[in-house]
C-alpha cells in the first residue's frame, strides 16, 4: 500500500531504490507517528472533518496500535511502503471509511516532519539523562581522587602538576557546555511543523495551535514553507549537539589509552575489562576506549555528512532528505552506549599512588619553585631566570608539595559550583510538561 499510488505502478527497480532502508528507519518513528495521528485526528474533529463517534473509534484503534508498538509486536507488512501507510491501512481495515479520513489536511511530508521532531525530542531527553548520569560519576571520581597528583602536559611534554581530581572534573564541566548545546537543539526540535502539509499549508480551517498543545510542543513552526525547509536543518543542529558530547568522550578515551600505556602507567583496570593478544600473553588492551574513540569520531562527522547531503537544495521537499534518517537515527543508541561503557570503565578504574615522586617528573615543579621565589620578593622575571639557570646547571631542587587554592585549581575544584551549573541547564528542559502532554494524549 502507498498513500500516493493511483493506477500506474512504479518499476520494481525504482521502487526498491527509492524506498531503500526507509522501512527499517520508520520503525524508529512508529510510536511517534501514532502520537501525531492522535493529535491530528483530535483536531480534525473540532473542525467537523470527523464526528465524535469516528474520533472515538479512531483513537481507540490508534492506542491499540501504539500498545503493539510498545510491546515490540508491530511490523510493517511486506507490501506496505512506510509507517504512515501501515497505520492508515490498519485503521481502514478495522474501521472502514473512518480510517480513510485521517489523512485529511496533512501530507506525508508533515507527517514525517512531526514524527522526526517527536523522535528527536524524545531521544534528546534520553541523551541528557545519560550525560547527567556520566557527569555524576565524573564528579564523584573527581572528589575521590582529588589528592592523586599526575603530570600535566602541554605539547605532550611534561608541564605542571595536575591531579586526577582536576582530570575527572574537567570532563565533567565539559559536559555542562555539551548539555547547553543539547538544550539549543531541543528548542529547535520542540516546535510543531504539523499542518504545513506539503509545505504550502491547507485550505482546510485547521487549528495548528491545538495540535501544538496536544503534542506538548513549546511553539509552532509558523511559516509552512520554513516548516519544510527546517527538515535537514533540525537534524544537523541535533547532530552537532551529539558531536559535542562525542568529542568530549573521544578525548577522554584518548587520555585513558595513554594513561594505561606502560610508559605512563598511571592507571589500571580489572583484567575482565581489557582484552588480550593472540600471540602476546602479557597484553591488556584498552579496546573499550579505542572503540569509544572511533564510534565518537564517526558521530563527530555527522553534522558534516548532513550538511553535505542538504547542500544546494532549493526550498520545498526533496527525496534527498530521506537518507538523513539512516545516518542520524542509529547514532543515538551508539552515543548512549559509549556513555554507558565509559561509565563502566571509570567506575572500575584503579589509580596509581605517588606518581610524581618519580625523578623523571622533577621539572613539573619548576613553576612552583619560581612562584616560591616571587612570594619571597624576587621579581618574576628574575625568579624565572634563576630557576632556568639552575635547571641548565643541574642544580635544580624542588618540593613535591603543591599548594593551589584559587577557584578551579588542584586544591579548590569547585565541584559544587559545576554541579549547580549542570542542574540549572538540565532543569531548564521542559521534560515534565512534554511528557505530561503526551501521557494525556495517550490516556
Amino acid at each position: 500500500m502507498k498513500l500516493w499510488q493511483k493506477d500506474t505502478a512504479s518499476l520494481k527497480e525504482v521502487e526498491n531504490f527509492t524506498v531503500g532502508l526507509d522501512r527499517e528507519m520508520d520503525m524508529y518513528l512508529a510510536a511517534f507517528d501514532v502520537q501525531g495521528s492522535l493529535a491530528h485526528t483530535a483536531m480534525l474533529e473540532t473542525i467537523g472533518l470527523l464526528t465524535k463517534e469516528e474520533l472515538g473509534q479512531i483513537h481507540a484503534a490508534l492506542k491499540d496500535i501504539y500498545q503493539t508498538i510498545i510491546d515490540g509486536k508491530f511490523q510493517l507488512q511486506d507490501d506496505v511502503e512506510d509507517i504512515h501507510s501501515q497505520v492508515e491501512l490498519l485503521l481502514t481495515q478495522k474501521l472502514g471509511d473512518a480510517g480513510k479520513k485521517i489523512h485529511s489536511a496533512r501530507s506525508r511530508n508533515d507527517q514525517v516532519l512531526v514524527d522526526v521532531k517527536l523522535f528527536l525530542r524524545s531521544e534528546l531527553e534520553s541523551l541528557v539523562k545519560a550525560v547527567q548520569e556520566f557527569f555524576i560519576l565524573l564528579q564523584t571520581q573527581s572528589e575521590k581522587y582529588k589528592d592523586h597528583l599526575l603530570p600535566g602536559y602541554t605539547h605532550l611534554q611534561i608541564a605542571m602538576p595536575s591531579s586526577f581530581g582536576l582530570w575527572f572534573g574537567a570532563y565533567a564541566e565539559g559536559l555542562v557546555d555539551d548539555v547547553h548545546t543539547i538544550k539549543a537543539a531541543y528548542e529547535v526540535v520542540n516546535k510543531n511543523p504539523l499542518g504545513s502539509a506539503a509545505g504550502y499549508g491547507s485550505s482546510f480551517p485547521i487549528n495548528r495551535t491545538l495540535t501544538t498543545q496536544l503534542l506538548g510542543f513549546a511553539d509552532l513552526n509558523y511559516n509552512v514553507v520554513y516548516a519544510q525547509m527546517g527538515r535537514g536543518k533540525a537534524e544537523r543542529i541535533v547532530a552537532q549537539a551529539m558531536a559535542n558530547v562525542a568529542d568530549t568522550l573521544s578525548r577522554l578515551s584518548m587520555d585513558m589509552c595513554l594513561y594505561l600505556n606502560q610508559n605512563f602507567d598511571f592507571i589500571s583496570f580489572p583484567p575482565e575489562l581489557t582484552t588480550g593478544s593472540s600471540i602476546m600473553p602479557h597484553k591488556k588492551n584498552p579496546d573499550v576506549f579505542e572503540l569509544i574513540r572511533s564510534h565518537c569520531n564517526r558521530i563527530k562527522a555527522l553534522p558534516n555528512e548532513i550538511s553535505m547531503m542538504t547542500t544546494n537544495l532549493p526550498s520545498g521537499y526533496h527525496r534527498d532528505l530521506q537518507l538523513l534518517k539512516e545516518h542520524l537515527f542509529p547514532a543515538f543508541a551508539t552515543l548512549k552506549n559509549c556513555l554507558q561503557m565509559a561509565g563502566l570503565m571509570l567506575n572500575n578504574i584503579s589509580i596509581k599512588d605517588n606518581i610524581l615522586t618519580d625523578e623523571k617528573y622533577r621539572y613539573l615543579f619548576s613553576v612552583e619553585e619560581v612562584n616560591k621565589l616571587v612570594l619571597q620578593g624576587l621579581p618574576f622575571r628574575d625568579a624565572y631566570k634563576k630557576v632556568g639557570l639552575d635547571i641548565e646547571a643541574g642544580k635544580f631542587t624542588y618540593d613535591t608539595h603543591v599548594q593551589h587554592t584559587h577557584e578551579g585549581s588542584i586544591g579548590n575544584l569547585g565541584t559544587a559550583a559545576v554541579k549547580e551549573q549542570m542542574d540549572k541547564v538540565v532543569n531548564s528542559f521542559p521534560f515534565e510538561e512534554v511528557n505530561a502532554a503526551i501521557a494525556l494524549l495517550l490516556k
